[in-house]
């Protein structure tokens, strides 16, 4: 059998892993521990008889350990689950420590009551939804706002650029060196006709303004006009298509033999 004061004068004296000293107080880090406390009473090691509860994915189990299972230390433990109500937990305890010490029996119920607070405790938050702390940086803050105020005077700088070489081609001074999108050319002289149109209209005067709109109005006429002249032209080239169709017609030639002296 183990004796365990002899266990116990060889931790105390020399050397524990499970040994944590402070100033005031030794600690002890061993799971089974009921109290966290380095004594002689509440050590797992140096009883042969000792109790414990503890708490697994929200749920307490009772650890039992006896002095005939020491010699197997794969059956040591008892393991004893326990009811989720807590008076009927408190009833198991003192069921199965019948045979042991007041001390451990005591220190179950409490333990028990702390580690349900504890549960309670952390169903609560996780109900709860989580508030996340978002720190201020200032320094990247104001980075970022250098860099916008940058990129809108580089922007300005671009457009001003790109409307000045445009008027540059429109005076035809750089002549036909260089080769440049048409499409881009008369989209911009269709926006620099339309911001002249809406600067005449702004002038006070209702000659200018009549002009204006009489201008306006010959632009729609002539683009109806368009119109329906492409969809005349449109008419005539499938007529056109249709006509080749028909004259491409060939007669069925009466004898095999021409068909077979056709050389390709």
């Amino acid at each position: 059998m183990q004796n365990d004061d002899i266990v116990w004068s060889i931790i105390n004296r020399s050397f524990c892993s499970f040994k944590v000293s402070t100033s005031t107080q030794n600690f002890c880090r061993e799971t089974n521990n009921v109290t966290g406390l380095c004594s002689r009473t509440s050590c797992p090691l140096a009883n042969s008889q000792y109790a414990t509860v503890r708490e697994e994915k929200g749920i307490c189990y009772l650890y039992i350990k006896t002095a005939e299972r020491h010699y197997f230390p794969v059956k040591q433990w008892e393991k004893i689950k326990l009811s989720k109500n807590f008076k009927t937990a408190l009833r198991q305890i003192d069921e199965n420590l019948i045979l042991y010490k007041k001390y451990f029996r005591q220190k179950c119920r409490q333990r028990l009551l702390k580690l349900t607070q504890i549960i309670v405790r952390m169903r609560k938050q996780a109900l709860d939804p989580e508030k996340k702390l978002i720190p201020i940086r200032r320094k990247i803050d104001l980075r970022i706002k250098r860099r916008e105020q940058k990129a809108l005077v580089a922007a300005k700088t671009d457009l001003a650029i790109e409307k000045k070489l445009l008027e540059r081609l429109k005076e035809g001074v750089y002549g036909g060196i260089y080769n440049f999108c048409p499409t881009a050319f008369e989209e911009v002289t269709k926006e620099a006709e339309e911001e002249k149109e809406v600067e005449s209209y702004k002038v006070v005067g209702g000659e200018r303004e009549e002009e204006g709109e009489k201008s306006k109005i010959k632009k729609k006429v002539m683009k109806i006009m368009d119109k329906e002249i492409e969809q005349e032209e449109d008419e005539d080239e499938d007529e056109e298509v249709e006509e080749r169709e028909f004259v491409a017609d060939f007669e069925e030639s009466e004898n095999e033999e021409d068909i077979e002296d056709i050389e390709f």
